[in-house]
């Protein structure tokens, strides 16, 4: 026998459905707040995000999602829109991406310092070194081995430099690129008892030393700036750029600087946030 619906069952049916709908519409909603990051992997590495983004995350219900590689990868990333926001660490490159106009904005988040690691036992000798360019011309006069990122990253690209401003074209047999990341890079370094230029924060969180040591620190030419970057809505307007924003301004928020500051590894502060920069600079 069948049974004869009423008009309240069927208004109870329909009022069910709606709220299905609107469930669904706000699952699909939350879902879809989160950002897609192109970073570097010191930040990854370091464990940086791991400390600071659950902080983000609570304040503002965005999702933070890492691509984490080197920093030239990072700019191929989103001059293809495949990332919403930028976190990288090579300011020459940061500006060129504005002036090809796919950003709009750049802002210094925070910084630390790049560092010489090589064999406890220093066969170039480049610990009694006053500048960073006399390190690196003491490594390349002895061909002592060193081992290069040789990837396109923020630390490759400052490497670089550091060797043209030196004089020096290094090559040869001593020289090994690896185009591989700052953690692999150590690790390879490790094995051959070679020279090799890290970011602090890598190094600080490196565990598998072997008889590498911090053999050179503290020249001005180290200094290693991070810079957060808003994408151009003009250039790629598929991207989530309010919520990109949001994560732009926190970093630069007292809030986010301060999760910058609070991040330790192994008792060290490994990032120093851009108002602490700036009031040195007073």
């Amino acid at each position: 026998m069948r049974r004869k619906v009423t008009m309240r069952q069927q208004g109870l049916a329909l009022a069910a459905i709606g709220l299905m709908g609107l469930s669904l519409g706000a699952s699909a909603q939350d879902d879809d707040r989160y950002i897609t990051l192109a970073s570097t992997t010191s930040t990854q590495n370091s464990g940086l995000f791991d400390a600071i983004l659950p902080q983000f995350t609570d304040t503002s219900g965005i999702e933070v999602r890492v691509v984490a590689v080197g920093t030239g990868q990072a700019f191929e990333i989103a001059r293809r829109g495949d990332a919403d926001s930028l976190l990288v660490h090579d300011t020459e490159g940061e500006e060129r991406f504005i002036a090809e106009g796919y950003a709009t904005e750049r802002a210094d988040v925070m910084y630390n310092d790049f560092v010489i690691i090589g064999p406890g036992d220093d066969p170039a000798g480049i610990g009694d070194a006053d500048t960073v360019e006399q390190a690196l011309s003491a490594i390349a006069e002895a061909e002592a081995p060193f081992a290069s990122r040789g990837d396109d990253s923020g630390t490759n690209r400052a490497e670089l430099r550091l060797w043209d401003a030196a004089g020096i074209t290094p090559g040869g047999d001593w020289y090994r690129e690896l185009g591989s990341g700052m953690g692999p890079t150590l690790n390879t370094a490790a094995g051959m008892d070679a020279y090799v230029m890290s970011d602090r924060a890598t190094w600080v969180a490196f565990d598998n030393r072997q008889d590498l040591d911090l053999l050179f620190e503290g020249d001005e030419a180290l200094f290693n700036q991070y810079g957060s970057i808003l994408i151009s809505k003009e250039r790629h307007p598929h991207l989530k750029h309010d919520l990109a924003a949001q994560w732009h301004d926190w970093l630069l928020s007292e809030a986010g600087q301060a999760a910058i500051a609070d991040f330790e590894v192994k008792g060290q502060q490994l990032f120093f946030p851009n108002a602490h920069a700036a009031s040195d600079d007073e």
